[in-house]
């Protein structure tokens, strides 16, 4: 294969930071969200990848209106960077000791676990591959009992509106889901599926629908988010949950469908003990620092 200056590619080598690069842009399908993570600017991220594609003289990225997607070369490629940097990271670890063994139980909401979690524990994994991170799914609640039952080391909590915490690592806004074609209106009471009576998604809800005075009534209570999308998805209610979470085929209900509006969330961690162990406090660290930015 030769590029467009005719050298001999075989010469050239795929760099790990051009790699590393490739890696981020490919996971979060846009250069400006890429170029906060990695701490370049876009226009140097963007001369990275203009390096790759003439290193491996392929198109690697096609730009969409919602920013970038992978070509069938560059899907090609990420199989190979992802195993490259794998490698790569092991050998830095184990060689310079750097990496943190060890395991790390975590709590985490279903609908965060959803969204957030593989790009978490991936990222996280590249740095301490000798590191287990145990995962334990489950509404507030119910990871705060775990934590008092010392059954997890770290839960990613969520925080009504008006808490005064902190440590909130970011806020993620509350909505009415209903499958396409419901239509709230033609309902009374209207149906919900609703996680447990305690959790913050079935107060704000019901609250809400109350000062309102819109009838309801609690068609299904869950602690299960896959059983709550799947009665909406029925058509039999309405749910509510983080936007960031809302599967693609269901629809986010907007301000014209005449339910009332709902409140944000913050997402804060807590730990079981007060000095957490360095692989807990490692991962407490890159989930502060990532989650922001996917």
């Amino acid at each position: 294969m030769r590029d467009r200056r005719g050298a001999n590619t075989l010469s050239l080598s795929l760099e790990i930071d051009l790699l590393r690069s490739f890696a981020v842009i490919a996971d979060v399908r846009a250069l400006s969200r890429a170029a906060s993570r990695i701490g370049r600017t876009q226009s140097a991220l963007s001369q990275q990848m203009k390096r790759l594609e003439e290193i491996v003289d392929q198109p690697l990225f096609q730009r969409t209106g919602r920013g970038v997607v992978l070509t069938e070369p560059g899907e090609r490629l990420l199989i190979h960077a992802q195993r490259i940097l794998r490698l790569h990271d092991e050998a830095m670890a184990d060689l310079c000791g750097k990496g943190l063994s060890g395991s790390v139980r975590f709590g985490c909401p279903d609908d965060y676990a959803a969204v957030f979690l593989p790009a978490l524990l991936r990222q996280f994994s590249s740095q301490h591959p000798q590191a287990i991170v145990e995962v334990v799914c489950g509404p507030t609640p119910r990871l705060l009992e775990q934590l008092k039952k010392r059954a997890v080391d770290l839960a990613m909590i969520s925080l009504p509106e008006g808490d005064a915490n902190d440590d909130i690592i970011r806020r993620e806004q509350l909505v009415w889901i209903g499958y396409p074609g419901m239509d709230s209106a033609h309902f009374d009471p209207l149906p919900l599926a609703l996680s447990d009576p305690d959790t913050l998604d079935h107060m704000a809800a019901c609250e809400a629908l109350q000062r309102a005075g819109r009838a309801y009534r609690i068609a299904y209570a869950s602690s299960s988010l896959s059983g709550l999308t799947a009665l909406v998805r029925s058509g039999q209610a309405f749910a509510v949950m983080t936007e960031t979470a809302v599967p693609p085929d269901l629809r986010v209900l907007n301000a014209d469908s005449g339910l009332p509006p709902l409140p944000t969330v913050g997402i804060s961690l807590k730990f079981l003990r007060e000095r957490p162990s360095l692989l807990t406090a490692a991962f407490a660290e890159h989930i502060r620092l990532m989650l922001p930015l996917l």
